[in-house]
């Protein structure tokens, strides 16, 4: 009878085990269609298999050969020695070759003329070599061989059709990307991942202990990323570091039309990964494309309510703070609680960027669920949401806290983010307010923004700045032409503004130290481990190019204000 779309089909079950790739060297030997054949196979070889099966020719190319049986017949020679010179056939320089291009078994026939030619070079090259009795008996092993090959390709499209309806039902019956690795992790008999296109983990299963220890692979950076620009795309070959039986691994792309979602990657230190085992993997990853695309889908209407209610919280337009904390809840956010403001901004400016707008908003979609990712890694009760040019979070901290401590948690939840820098991500700032609650977030989210602004031209790009540690910067960082803050340092500096020599720097070093050490000698020779004679000296000459600031209050401020000035590095150029 007939399947149609509201029967409920067959029961779900686990996926099929992963039957051999192709006969066996071992297998093969044992063939009816090998008596009184002669073998000399080295021990590690028996269990190598053979995927296809190719005759050998003068001028055979080397390129497609990883994986074959190859024949070694008298087909086109002509039973001739001579005729073996003649077309320059040296066994003694071509079965290296062949070797080397991956060749699993090599075979021909006691009547070959060159066959102890043929059959010495094997030995001495390592590459298992089996003597049939005649032609005819190397004929059936090469038609044997042929239709064991072709029986494992028809298993092989049958279990590829059993495990993509296995795991498209999976996904049409709600189940999530993890639950798509659980049965890929089974299925393998190792670990699965699923990954952004930049290579930070958004689902991950295995079997015992294989995940974790997969996770301690070089190909992970120290944040938990994967390491995606340098990663190929297929079969993987393991570096020395790799630990014994965990240099088998592959990943695939996940694509829906023209878009990259991310990356599928299998690890399995069970058994060696074949090209099969590829083609399998890709077709789990375009169902785990329809899984990404449906999550992705329902995250995207749960962030715009969600942002829409977070940027409303921010501008007191959320209601009373019972109203605000009652509205929180229904999304899963908790706010009744003494929090800071967090914002990140990237330092590419997106106004003013060459990109064009379909790459500015995947990039900024991109940094958006990094700091999702990160924060619910967290705790997922954290309000995190992104703007157009900003992800804000609020991030619960204890009353009484410290300031550094706060920092502290921040600046993981920074360093997560960023990664290593790799998978094409872009650098930013971030801003810490003061703590606050839910009735002066409007506030603590401006002392966030200005943090950001003001942060980054204190210490350039990728700074991370809190609201208190601005100081009189945020005076200086109002004044919208940076012009008349380069003239100012010149005019107050004269010389000493540019760094044209190593004493000019060494010398407005010397002139900060005893700013901020009021004018201490003593003090300011111990720090900068001088004679205190030669800082007098030194005060003296810069007395001679500025003016009598040790007498003189304002202009100690004056060259203290130029000084503060000088150290901000994100001073727009004129």
């Amino acid at each position: 009878m007939v399947n149609v779309a509201n029967d409920p089909g067959p029961p779900l079950r686990r996926l099929p085990s992963i039957p051999g790739s192709g006969p066996t060297i071992r297998s093969i030997l044992a063939s009816a269609a090998l008596p009184g054949a002669a073998s000399q196979i080295p021990a590690e070889a028996w269990e190598r298999r053979v995927f296809r099966v190719a005759q050998w020719s003068a001028g055979h190319s080397m390129d497609d050969l990883a994986n074959h049986l190859v024949l070694i017949a008298r087909r086109g020679e002509q039973g001739s020695s001579r005729v073996d010179r003649a077309t320059r056939i040296d066994p003694g320089r071509i079965v290296p070759a062949l070797r080397d291009a991956g060749v699993t078994l090599l075979a021909l026939d006691r009547s070959h003329p060159a066959c102890a030619t043929w059959t010495s070079a094997a030995a001495s090259a390592g590459l298992p070599v089996v003597v049939a009795a005649d032609a005819a008996a190397l004929e059936r092993l090469r038609l044997e061989v042929l239709e064991s090959i072709l029986d494992h390709q028809r298993t092989m499209l049958q279990r590829e059709d059993e495990v993509h309806r296995f795991l498209v039902r999976i996904v049409l019956a709600g189940g999530s990307l993890r639950e798509l690795c659980e049965a890929l992790a089974v299925f393998f008999g190792g670990a699965a991942i699923v990954t952004t296109t930049d290579g930070r983990v958004l689902a991950r299963a295995g079997v015992g202990t294989v995940l974790e220890e997969s996770l301690a692979l070089e190909c992970f950076d120290r944040t938990g990323r994967l390491i995606v620009e340098s990663e190929p795309v297929g079969i993987r070959i393991a570096s020395d570091r790799t630990p014994p039986g965990h240099d088998r691994r592959a990943l695939v792309r996940i694509v829906a039309g023209p878009s990259d979602h991310g990356l599928l990657a299998v690890f399995c230190p069970g058994h060696e990964l074949t090209p099969t085992d590829i083609h399998m993997l890709e077709r789990a990853a375009t169902v785990a494309a329809l899984a990404v695309t449906k999550e992705q889908a329902v995250a995207a209407v749960e962030g715009k309510y969600r942002a829409e209610f977070l940027r409303d919280a921010l501008a007191e337009r959320a209601g009373t703070p019972g109203e605000a904390i009652e509205h929180a809840n229904s999304l899963g956010w908790d706010i009744d609680r003494q929090m800071v403001v967090v914002v990140a901004e990237t330092d590419e400016n997106d106004a003013v960027t060459s990109r064009d707008a379909d790459e500015v908003r995947a990039l900024q979609e991109r940094f958006v669920r990094a700091w999702i990712q990160a924060v619910r890694a967290r705790d997922v009760t954290m309000p995190v949401a992104g703007f157009s040019q900003e992800v804000v979070a609020l991030l619960p901290v204890p009353a009484g806290a410290e300031r550094e401590s706060t920092m502290r948690v921040v600046a993981d939840l920074v360093r997560v983010v960023r990664g290593d820098g790799g998978g094409g991500r872009r650098s930013f700032s971030a801003g810490v307010s003061r703590p606050t609650d839910v009735a002066r977030l409007a506030t603590a989210y401006d002392e966030a923004r200005r943090a950001v602004s003001v942060g980054r031209q204190m210490r350039g790009e990728s700074a991370l700045t809190h609201f208190d540690e601005l100081g009189i910067y945020r005076l200086l960082a109002l004044v919208p032409d940076s012009a008349d803050l380069r003239a100012f340092v010149e005019e107050s500096l004269g010389d000493l503004a540019t760094d044209d020599s190593a004493e000019n720097a060494d010398l407005r070093r010397t002139l900060s130290i005893l700013i901020d050490t009021n004018m201490n000698v003593a003090e300011t020779a111990r720090t900068m481990f001088f004679h205190y004679n030669t800082l007098r000296y030194r005060i003296v000459k810069l007395e001679k190019l500025l003016g009598p600031f040790t007498t003189d209050p304002q202009l100690r401020l004056t060259l203290a204000l130029a000084l503060k000035i000088q150290e901000m590095r994100g001073l727009r150029q004129r």
